[in-house]
C-alpha cells in the first residue's frame, strides 16, 4: 500500500511530487513507485455555525447566549468537497501518511483537521520544510519527523480555532442584538483577535484628535572654530523651566541666555570620542519584513505577505516566510559558500559585493538558543530566475538577500564625538559622527529602492550628528549668531501598516494594568505572523478602519463600536494572554482541555459584561450596499446635500443619491457583478 503524502497547496504537491518521482497525474492527486502525492487547497474543513449544534440557535437572541459546544463539529467547504472525497478515497488506501503542509501552526490544522475527519487511524509522519528548492526537500525528506513530534501544534491550533469561534459567534451576536434592539441597521462583528487591533487603532486616533500642542523653546548657537563653523544647543539647569520631557518651557529664560550670550565666546568645557561599532542587522522574519517594506516602499502588510509566499511558493527564491524569528542555525554555516554562489548565479551584478565578503564570518544572527519552528527568511541554495520577478517581487527579495549578505560584511564603525561648552555661564552641548568604516551599511544606500525616502536606512537610527571641526578643550569659539527657535509638542502619528504590524507583535507595550502588564512577556503580541496581515484586512473590509495615504485611521463606525464595548474586550493584553497560553499548548505544557476551560470561564464573564452595557451610541446604517465594496452604507452630508456612503471608499459619493430606489441597467454595481461572474471584460 502506497505511502501518501498531504500537502497544503497543488504547486506544493508538484514541487515535493517531482523530488519523489510522483510526476503522474491523478484524480486530485499525483503518482509514483509506492508513494502520491495529494493536497487540501487551505482549509478544506470549517467550523460548524451554531445552528449545526441547534437548528434555534439559527435566531440570534440574547436569551441563547453563551453558545458553548460540548462536541465541536466541523464540515467540509462547499467548493472544497470535491477535493475532500479524493483525499478522503486515498487514506483508505495508503500505510502511512506523511503530513507536508506548511510547517506552522496552521498548516498543522490543515492536515491533521483532515485526518480527523476521515477517522484515520494509521501511521502519521510529519515532512518538515524551510523552502521549497529541491535541495531543501531533499534535505527534510531524509530527516521526516514522527507524527508525534508535532501533535501539540496541532492542538494549539484547535484552541485558537475554537477561542476565536467563542468570542467572534457569542459576542458579535449579543452586542449586534443589544444594538438591533436600539434601531441599528448591522452587523457589530467582534472578534478576539480582530477588536483589540481596532482598539489600538482607535486609541491612537483619539490620541492624535484629543492632542493639545504645547510650545516650548530651543536656544541654538552657531559657533566658529580654528577648524570650521558648527551649532551647538542650549541645555538649561534651571528645573522649573523644564516640562516631563526636559524641553525648555519659559520664553522669557530662553530669550534671556540669547541676549546674554550675543558677542560672547563659547569655552570649550569637554570633548570626548568614542568608537563606536554596529553590528549587521538580524535577517528578516515576516512582521520586519512587513515593517520595512511599508516604511520604504509604501507596502501593505498582505501585500508583503503575498509577495513573500510568491518568492517561497513560486520563484523558490526565499525560505518559508511565515517565521517569527530572525537568527539561524549554527548547521546551516555548511551553506553559506552555496547560498553565496547561487546568489551570485542569479544576479551576475552582485560580484563587487561578493568579492567584499568574508563567509567565515560567524554574527550574532547564528544562534541555536533563538531558533523558534523555522529560522529567519532567507535566500535559497538554489539560483532563481530574477527576470521573472515583478518589481514588487525584487524589491522584496533584494530587501531579503542584503540583510542575509550583510552577516559577511564587517561591523559599521564611526567616532563619536561629545562636546560640552560654557556660554555666558550657561551649558551647551553639541555631537559630531565620523564614519571610519562603512561596513554592512554598504549594502543599504540612502534611496535604495523605488518609494523609499532619501533618509531611509536600514536601521532607525536618526543620528541628526554633523560633522564637526577638530575642537580641543579649553578652546575659545566666538559667536556667530545666537536664535530662539519656537517650537511645538507633536502629536503621536498615526499607524501605517508597518508600524501597526510592530504595535501588534509588542501589545505589551499598550497595556496600563500594572498586574495585567506583570504576567505578559515583554514580547507578548497579538496574532501570528500569518495572521496579522489577515486581522488588518479584515478590519478594512468590515468598515472599521480605512486607509488615508500609506496610513490607516478608524472610521466613525470602528470609534463607535469600541465606545460601546467594555474595555475588557478591546485590551490587547487580554488577547495577548491569550496568544501566550497557546504558545503553552504549543510546548505541551498545558493541554487544549485546560485551555478551553479558561475559555469557557471567561466568554461567560464577557457575556455578563455586555448584558450590563448602557445604551449603544452608534450611527445609523441603511441596508444598501456601497456599489464599490459592497459595504454597508449609511446617510452622509455633502456639498451637493446629503447622499449615502460608505466609510471604506470617499468616493463613493453620490452613486447612490436619496429616493432612487431602482439602479438602472449598466451601473457600477451591476457592472461589477457581471465582472465577478466573468461576463464582463
Amino acid at each position: 500500500m502506497p505511502r501518501l503524502f498531504l500537502c497544503e497547496k497543488p504547486n506544493q504537491a508538484r514541487d515535493i511530487g517531482k523530488v519523489l518521482g510522483a510526476t503522474r497525474r491523478g484524480n486530485g492527486c499525483l503518482h509514483g513507485d509506492d508513494v502520491t502525492v495529494t493536497w487540501a487547497v487551505g482549509h478544506l474543513l470549517e467550523q460548524a455555525p451554531p445552528d449545526a449544534y441547534d437548528p434555534a440557535l439559527k435566531r440570534w437572541s440574547l436569551d441563547s447566549l453563551p453558545i458553548r459546544p460540548a462536541q465541536w463539529k466541523n464540515i467540509v467547504r462547499k467548493d472544497a468537497a470535491k477535493q475532500f472525497k479524493v483525499i478522503q478515497g486515498l487514506l483508505k488506501q495508503c500505510s502511512e501518511v506523511v503530513v507536508a503542509t506548511d510547517a506552522d501552526r496552521e498548516g498543522e490544522v490543515i492536515g491533521r483537521e483532515i485526518l480527523d475527519a476521515c477517522h484515520y487511524r494509521g501511521q502519521v509522519s510529519r515532512l518538515w520544510l524551510s523552502a521549497l528548492d529541491e535541495t531543501s526537500i531533499r534535505k527534510g525528506l531524509a530527516s521526516i519527523r514522527p507524527g508525534e513530534s508535532t501533535v501539540s501544534l496541532y492542538q494549539a491550533g484547535l484552541g485558537r480555532s475554537r477561542a476565536d469561534w467563542l468570542v467572534g459567534m457569542n459576542l458579535t451576536r449579543a452586542f449586534t442584538v443589544l444594538a438591533q434592539q436600539q434601531g441599528f441597521d448591522g452587523v457589530l462583528s467582534v472578534g478576539r483577535v480582530q477588536t483589540p487591533v481596532l482598539g489600538i487603532v482607535v486609541r491612537r486616533d483619539q490620541e492624535i484628535a484629543n492632542f493639545v500642542p504645547k510650545p516650548f523653546w530651543e536656544v541654538l548657537a552657531n559657533l566658529q572654530a580654528h577648524g570650521g563653523a558648527f551649532q551647538a544647543k542650549w541645555v538649561p539647569s534651571n528645573e522649573s523651566w523644564l516640562d516631563e520631557q526636559g524641553r525648555c518651557v519659559n520664553r522669557e529664560a530662553a530669550q534671556a541666555v540669547a541676549a546674554r550670550g550675543q558677542g560672547e565666546q563659547a569655552r570649550v568645557v569637554s570633548v570626548e570620542t568614542k568608537r563606536k561599532r554596529e553590528a549587521a542587522p538580524l535577517v528578516m522574519d515576516l512582521g520586519t519584513l512587513q515593517q520595512e517594506c511599508s516604511r520604504r516602499f509604501g507596502f501593505g502588510a498582505q501585500q508583503v505577505l503575498d509577495i513573500a509566499q510568491s518568492l517561497y511558493e513560486t520563484h523558490k527564491a526565499t525560505s518559508y516566510p511565515r517565521t517569527d524569528c530572525r537568527y539561524l542555525p549554527t548547521s546551516m554555516l555548511s551553506e553559506v559558500e552555496v547560498v553565496v554562489k547561487a546568489l551570485l548565479h542569479s544576479d551576475a551584478s552582485l560580484s563587487p559585493i561578493i568579492e567584499r565578503l568574508d563567509v567565515n564570518l560567524q554574527s550574532r544572527v547564528w544562534n541555536d538558543s533563538q531558533i523558534t519552528a523555522h529560522h529567519g527568511i532567507i535566500p535559497t541554495t538554489t539560483p532563481c530566475d530574477i527576470s521573472r520577478m515583478n518589481e514588487a517581487e525584487w524589491q522584496v527579495y533584494d530587501l531579503i538577500r542584503r540583510h542575509y549578505l550583510a552577516q559577511f560584511l564587517s561591523a559599521h564603525e564611526y567616532d563619536q564625538t561629545d562636546v560640552q561648552l560654557d556660554l555666558a555661564g550657561e551649558r551647551f552641548v553639541t555631537s559630531g559622527r565620523q564614519v571610519c568604516a562603512e561596513g554592512w551599511k554598504a549594502l543599504f544606500p540612502r534611496g535604495k529602492g523605488k518609494g523609499q525616502d532619501d533618509s531611509d536606512t536600514d536601521d532607525d537610527e536618526s543620528t541628526g550628528a554633523q560633522a564637526l571641526p577638530p575642537l580641543r578643550q579649553g578652546e575659545s569659539c566666538p559667536v556667530q549668531a545666537l536664535q530662539v527657535k519656537d517650537r511645538q509638542t507633536q502629536p503621536p502619528k498615526p499607524f501605517s501598516e508597518g508600524s501597526l504590524i510592530s504595535a501588534m507583535k509588542n501589545a505589551a507595550r499598550f497595556v496600563t494594568d500594572e498586574r495585567l502588564k506583570a504576567r505578559l512577556r515583554e514580547s507578548a503580541g497579538i496574532g501570528t505572523e500569518a495572521t496579522r496581515s489577515g486581522i488588518i484586512e479584515t478590519l478594512l473590509a468590515r468598515g472599521f478602519l480605512r486607509k488615508k495615504g500609506r496610513t490607516i485611521v478608524s472610521t466613525p463606525l470602528g470609534q463607535a463600536l469600541i465606545a460601546a464595548l467594555p474595555p475588557q474586550i478591546s485590551n490587547p493584553g487580554m488577547t495577548a494572554l491569550w496568544e501566550q497560553a497557546l504558545d503553552q499548548v504549543a510546548e505541551g505544557s498545558l493541554s487544549l482541555d485546560d485551555f478551553m476551560q479558561r475559555q469557557n470561564a471567561l466568554i461567560d464573564k464577557l457575556i455578563g459584561l455586555a448584558l450590563q452595557q448602557p445604551r449603544l451610541n452608534l450611527p445609523e446604517m441603511p441596508s444598501e450596499s456601497c456599489p464599490l465594496c459592497q459595504a454597508k452604507m449609511r446617510k452622509r452630508n455633502g456639498e451637493d446635500g446629503p447622499f449615502w456612503g460608505c466609510t471604506r471608499y470617499p468616493e463613493c459619493k453620490g452613486t447612490k443619491p436619496i429616493g432612487k430606489k431602482k439602479r438602472k441597467s449598466g451601473s457600477r454595481k451591476s457592472t461589477s457583478r457581471k465582472r465577478a461572474s466573468g461576463k464582463a471584460p
